[in-house]
């Protein structure tokens, strides 16, 4: 309350033209935002670039704002009091205020890089989606630690105390952070060593899923039914999965058939082959000559002719390796039952026992 009461009387002595000045001071600043913006939008030809000029001055202005505001009132006494010593460093409400400031700069910062500024540079050097997200994460990272440690030491804090921050981390690891941690440093070195990317296809536990984005801690995938799942980092470096597009898009898809015991072999195996290079000329033309499509005799089943067909994809995309094998099993069906060759169903015989007579 009393903090309240000598901030109070401190207004009452400065008078009017404390207040005045203030004014004039915050209309400046958007003075000056408004002449940046109109001298930027008449240089800068490309959209995005005048977009991320925007961007960078809505957030400037905010910044000056502050530390013009937090400047004005630098003879308030509870804006500069020690609340706590740090290490060697008294930390104040000003302190605070301004290293969370810079913090949601430099993240802002970043992602306007990222949506404007990047894929610019993407595009040029063909990178693909994977190497993007890893340079998007490695990129916000480098920017939000070089503005932590620029404000940190602009305001006079002393770097030396970061070591109290360390030591205390170590104890906090040993007690209950290991997990945090793990997750954290796999997700490095899943950036770095890439056994996963943004955009792969993986199978875990039988269940389809796309890379979607890889975090600190954890990454996000989406399941064939839209779902998302949560899995932290470290298992994508301790646990065994599938990662169907590691250094291959290429798919094989295998389709099974039988016909009856009265069928012409050889007739099935060529209207198998003709109905992969059918869907290919008319649909499908993402599968390939090379790998060369296969059938194989594959056995003598109970109630048929077992064969397997063998066909590869180029690409996993737009659910192709559900929507081409459908399309390939119509198309065998209509030639199957042009040429008059059966599919049978499972059949069983029953042999009735009479009973003796006595």
């Amino acid at each position: 309350m009393s903090v309240f009461e000598n901030w109070i009387e401190y207004l009452n002595d400065v008078g009017l033209s404390y207040w005045l000045g203030g004014i004039f001071g915050v209309i400046g600043i958007f003075i000056i935002r408004l002449v940046l913006k109109q001298i930027g939008e008449r240089l800068i030809q490309s959209e995005r670039l005048v977009a991320l000029w925007k961007t960078f001055l809505n957030w400037s202005t905010l910044f000056l704002l502050i530390i013009f505001l937090l400047s004005y009132l630098s003879n308030t006494p509870w804006l500069y009091d020690t609340l706590f010593v740090f290490g060697e460093t008294n930390v104040s409400i000003f302190l605070i205020l301004a290293v969370l400031f810079v913090v949601v700069i430099a993240v802002r910062f970043s992602n306007a890089v990222k949506r404007y500024v990047l894929p610019t540079l993407y595009s040029k050097y063909e990178l693909d989606r994977g190497m993007q997200a890893t340079f998007n994460t490695l990129f916000q990272y480098v920017v939000v630690a070089i503005a932590i440690l620029v404000a940190l030491s602009s305001l006079g804090f002393n770097l030396t105390s970061l070591t109290v921050v360390v030591s205390v981390l170590g104890v906090g690891i040993g007690f209950g952070l290991q997990n945090i941690m793990s997750n954290f440093i796999s997700g490095l070195i899943i950036l770095f060593e890439r056994p996963v990317k943004v955009g792969d296809r993986i199978i875990i536990d039988d269940t389809i899923a796309d890379i979607e984005e890889i975090k600190m801690r954890a990454t996000i995938v989406r399941t064939r039914a839209n779902e998302r799942m949560i899995i932290p980092n470290s298992f994508f470096l301790e646990e065994k999965f599938i990662n169907r597009s590691y250094a291959d898009t290429r798919l094989r898809i295998s389709i099974q058939v039988g016909v009856s015991y009265d069928s012409d072999v050889k007739l099935v195996k060529r209207l198998l082959e003709e109905s992969v290079v059918e869907l290919r000329e008319e649909k499908w033309h993402n599968i390939l000559n090379d790998p060369k499509p296969r059938v194989f005799f594959e056995d003598f089943g109970d109630s048929s002719l077992d064969f397997k067909v063998w066909f590869w994809i180029d690409q996993q995309t737009d659910e192709r390796e559900f929507r081409v094998p459908s399309d390939l099993r119509f198309k065998i069906f209509e030639k199957f039952n042009e040429h008059d060759i059966e599919i049978p169903f499972p059949q069983r015989d029953l042999h009735m026992i009479e009973p003796s007579k006595r």
